[in-house]
């Protein structure tokens, strides 16, 4: 084997990779977390919702998490204690072909009794869009949750 035919299959899945990486959206920094959200939340989820439906080539499913607030550390409106309904979704490719270049939605999605962090937007940019006007509330980014262990399995 020549010295140039050994580097075609590591050349192959090197890019694969980079392929499949430019394809999804890149996690917000803690900073760029902070300064997009409108609010920043620690609670606990008591329940999630989820729809799923069909546009196209993509199967979207769209979730609704009920959180009871532990702390509001920026944002007005929500009070400890308080039950805030926050939205956030993620979506398959189920056309034919190759995955076209674009993002599945957030990652990290929380369950039943989590304790997370959230950065949430209202009436503002989301991390995917503009289209945030009606006063919900959206996870910011494709990251915009962080897990914690306080109050796990309370």
């Amino acid at each position: 084997m020549s010295g140039k035919q050994w580097l075609i299959g590591p050349m192959i899945i090197i890019a694969a990779i980079v392929n499949i990486a430019k394809s999804e959206k890149v996690d917000l920094s803690p900073a760029q977390l902070l300064n997009t959200a409108t609010h920043v939340i620690d609670g606990q989820v008591l329940a999630v919702f989820e729809r799923t439906e069909t546009h196209g080539n993509w199967r979207y499913t769209k979730y609704v998490a009920e959180v009871r607030v532990d702390k509001s550390d920026k944002g007005e409106g929500i009070k400890n204690g308080e039950l805030i309904y926050v939205r956030y979704w993620q979506r398959e490719w189920i056309g034919k072909g190759d995955v076209p270049p674009s993002t599945t939605g957030h990652r990290g999605l929380p369950k039943d009794r989590d304790s997370i962090r959230m950065y949430l937007a209202r009436n503002a940019y989301d991390g995917f869009s503009n289209d945030n006007n009606d006063g919900g509330f959206n996870v910011i980014g494709a990251n915009g949750f962080q897990k914690s262990n306080a109050n796990s399995g309370k």
